[in-house]
């Protein structure tokens, strides 16, 4: 066994990875083919890059999505320090300014001292462990290859879509209005908003806009967490207005009235000169969103910094290859992280990325290591990768559904979320101190 780590891909999962070890002690090798080979979504060399949205998620205390934010600050994340730090309004949720937040991270990777950051693509797996995959759902053809040697399958896969980015100066201010949803919080969406016939002139022509073709031999799987918004308005026309769009809670303050439909945007970067559509994930293609959007009052003249784009997403069947700590069970020493396990969003991959850390860490220093509780945010998503029934397996966020808890028996919802949001962080910080070897130098 190597006295090093090796982490193959820096996205969210591998450049947490490669922090978490760095900061115990451990040599680390961390390898990132971008920008010397590039993907079909990426636009920089940076590590951690942000692509679907730039949001992190529910920050609202008590969730289940701040529940995993509280336990990986814990430890220290490099993913939520920087997130935290490079924030932007945005309700209750955590949505940071892209490139800050991935410029910070990639800064502190590759000035660290433990750190051999290496610009290159990975061709084939190192044979010598411990090694870390996290190279997330657009790992490279060649990689592919070898990986699917490694674990015996054939990948699983889903489609994924990105919303597209509007120059915040090309908006007209006095058709939208900035509110948080029933005023909670600050002002912090900007709100477009549909009268009736706006809205179902919108749905006619989400449903007959042209779409990007996918290849014959391929069935469109979406996850449901992030589906297109015209596969949405093909389930019913007043689906988008029940979702997405729904305008409850967001009065027009010029009116007072509430609208049949709203779109809201979110800022896109801390000098607020970009916003995303929210919920606005698509496959039409780029002339027909240009044409689409455009019906959009206060979007008429838009000018879009990028347009949606949609990609394949690949995962591995975990509860059928992955023990508790990560590691292929046929194959000790190989382990995987992030999105490519079957967990869906940014943080979720982040925390795999800490977990497959933790474990190869006590591996190399040669000190014991036991998952964490199921009682926990972390602990129900690796009881969520490694018990689920292999067959129809699929991408899963956290949510409360996954704990494993008496405190789920509570009829009260805001009394039961409570009581687990405090049981579980808790019982995070108890299982950090009984880790044992090295601990983090901010600790």
């Amino acid at each position: 066994m190597n006295n090093f780590l090796t982490i193959i891909g820096a996205g969210l999962a591998g450049s947490e990875a490669a922090w978490q070890a760095a900061e115990r002690g451990v040599q680390v090798v961390l390898y990132e083919m971008r920008p010397v080979v590039r993907n079909p979504v990426h636009k920089t060399g940076n590590c951690a890059e942000l692509v679907c949205s730039n949001s992190l998620g529910n920050n609202q205390p008590h969730s289940a999505p701040f529940i995993l934010k509280e336990e990986l600050r814990s430890f220290n994340s490099i993913i939520i320090a920087s997130g935290d730090k490079n924030s932007v309004p945005a309700g209750s949720a955590l949505a940071v300014d892209r490139d800050l937040f991935s410029q910070e991270i990639t800064e502190k990777l590759s000035n660290h001292p433990n750190i051999t950051f290496k610009r290159e693509e990975v061709v084939e797996i190192p044979q010598e462990g411990p090694v870390i995959i996290a190279t997330g759902p657009l790992t490279s053809p060649q990689l592919s290859e070898q990986i699917s040697k490694l674990i015996g399958q054939e990948y699983l896969y889903f489609y994924d879509a990105l919303s597209p980015i509007v120059n915040a100066d090309s908006i007209d201010y006095d058709k939208a209005f900035f509110a948080s949803r029933y005023d909670k919080g600050d002002a912090d969406y900007l709100n477009c908003p549909m009268n009736a016939e706006q809205y179902y002139n919108f749905v006619r022509e989400l449903k007959a806009g042209e779409k990007v073709e996918f290849a014959s031999f391929e069935k469109p799987v979406y996850f449901e967490g992030c589906m297109p918004i015209e596969v949405l308005a093909d389930r019913g026309e007043r689906t988008l207005a029940f979702g997405p769009l729904k305008p409850v809670g967001l009065p027009d303050p010029k009116t007072g009235k509430i609208a049949h439909a709203v779109v809201q945007l979110r800022r896109e970067n801390r000098d607020s000169s970009a916003y995303n559509l929210v919920g606005f994930q698509t496959k039409l293609t780029y002339p027909e969103q240009k044409r689409i959007f455009s019906m959009i009052p206060g979007l008429e003249n838009a000018e879009f910094f990028r347009l949606g784009a949609i990609h394949r997403n690949t995962f591995i069947n975990s509860p059928s290859l992955l023990s508790n700590e990560l590691e292929l069970k046929d194959r000790p020493g190989k382990y995987f992280a992030g999105q490519i396990t079957g967990v869906e969003g940014y943080v979720e991959s982040s925390a795999m990325g800490l977990l497959a850390s933790l474990s190869a860490v006590a591996k190399i220093t040669g000190q014991p290591y036991t998952p964490p509780p199921a009682d926990t945010a972390l602990g129900a998503l690796i009881n969520y990768l490694t018990t689920s029934r292999s067959k129809g397996f699929q991408p899963m966020n956290i949510n409360f559904g996954l704990f494993w808890v008496q405190e789920m028996k509570i009829r009260d919802k805001k009394l039961r979320n409570e009581k687990i949001a405090i049981n579980a962080i808790e019982k995070i910080k108890q299982w950090k101190e009984g880790l044992k070897g090295p601990i983090p130098a901010h600790s």
